[in-house]
């Protein structure tokens, strides 16, 4: 299939786009063949990029009815924040890719419609330059490869008043992607990456492996999540946890919250789905312990569902990256704005007036656990 040249971003929102497949669809329109298979890949052959939104089609939905809605909302708390809703920004890198204004942009919409910004370390814009003031936002870290080098970045962060800290930590390296490889991806050679300079590796002798005694060697282990805890007063978030061990490891640790996510299906195939990991272990979590679900939200209802097998929030990430090739502020705003009232209206119909009333008990599960 050959791509024709892409179209401008718009300028206004056209009727026809009313849900996250309308712009996908769209999207694609608007993006180089490149960019395209770089957003929608994951890797090897994708199945845990397919599970990840199949993962909601297998549980039900369970209303009840008569209740007394009034002064019904969306808000949640979260590590001491307040947010409106519960519709995140995941940290994507590299959004240059698919907007001149790249996270500038993303920024001024999560802005307006008051959703929380949590930005990559891989992002084309300095972190000290992200508008709104009234900005909701988290700084993600991939570490540096050294504890320096991966603490300058912190100070930076809570110098420039960014509220939590998200270590990811499942992708210490790039995962398989088939169809990155088949259209031969390259980031463009002029990108600028202010907060991410290349890491040296150490140096292999010849009876070395150049993956387990090279890059692994300067990926994070426990004691560096522990140090920085120890290290900054900003509340760590581990972004990538999926098995339960991992998460009781963290909660001894000092970290404040997790986000259960297999990094969109783009590092490891054929990992559990980030429902089944987060319905494991939101058993083990202590009562009121932040967890956020990154995978798959496409409806209001998906996020009715992982709220109601534990999540605190969700995160979305290529959705919000479709709006923003699409038309920028204006089509990341609009994303939002679709999610958060479908999940507004799912909740109505739910007979669910908070947050805090939605449960297991409004749900039927049929998945594999």
């Amino acid at each position: 299939m050959s791509f024709p040249e892409p179209l401008p971003p718009l300028e206004q929102i056209p009727a026809y786009l009313q849900t996250i497949a309308d712009y996908e669809q769209q999207a694609q329109k608007h993006l180089p063949e490149n960019s395209w298979h770089y957003l929608q890949g994951g890797a090897m052959s994708e199945i845990s990029v397919t599970e990840n939104l199949t993962q909601f089609q297998q549980i039900q939905l369970i209303p009840r009815h008569l209740n007394d809605l009034r002064q019904g909302n969306t808000r949640c708390e979260i590590l001491g924040q307040t947010f409106p809703h519960p519709v995140f920004l995941a940290p994507i890198g590299h959004q240059a890719l698919f907007h001149p204004q790249a996270e500038q942009a993303s920024a001024l919409a999560a802005g307006v419609l008051q959703s929380n910004l949590i930005l990559s370390t891989l992002t084309n814009t300095d972190l000290t330059a992200m508008p709104p003031e009234n900005l909701h936002k988290w700084f993600q870290l991939y570490w540096q490869g050294d504890r320096s080098s991966s603490l300058a970045l912190v100070r930076l962060a809570e110098q420039h008043q960014y509220k939590a800290l998200v270590i990811t930590i499942d992708a210490p390296h790039s995962g398989i992607r088939d169809r990155e490889r088949r259209v031969f991806f390259r980031l463009p050679e002029n990108m600028q990456h202010p907060h991410s300079p290349p890491m040296p590796l150490p140096e292999i002798q010849h009876n070395q492996h150049p993956l387990f005694d090279g890059l692994m060697q300067i990926a994070p282990r426990w004691d560096d999540i522990q140090w920085l805890v120890e290290n900054t007063h900003l509340p760590v978030v581990l972004k990538g946890v999926l098995h339960p061990g991992d998460a009781e490891r963290a909660i001894q640790y000092g970290v404040k919250g997790l986000i259960i996510s297999n990094h969109g299906g783009r590092v490891l195939d054929t990992t559990i789905s980030p429902l089944k990991a987060l319905y494991h272990i939101q058993q083990l979590a202590p009562t009121g312990f932040p967890l956020l679900l990154d995978g798959g939200i496409r409806r209001g209802s998906d996020i009715f569902k992982a709220i109601a097998l534990g999540a605190s929030a969700v995160l979305i990430g290529r959705p919000y990256i479709y709006g923003l090739a699409v038309a920028g502020a204006l089509g990341v705003a609009h994303v939002i704005r679709i999610l958060k009232e479908e999940f507004e209206i799912t909740m109505a119909l739910m007979g669910t007036p908070t947050i805090k009333e939605i449960s297991k008990h409004y749900i039927s599960h049929n998945f594999t656990l």
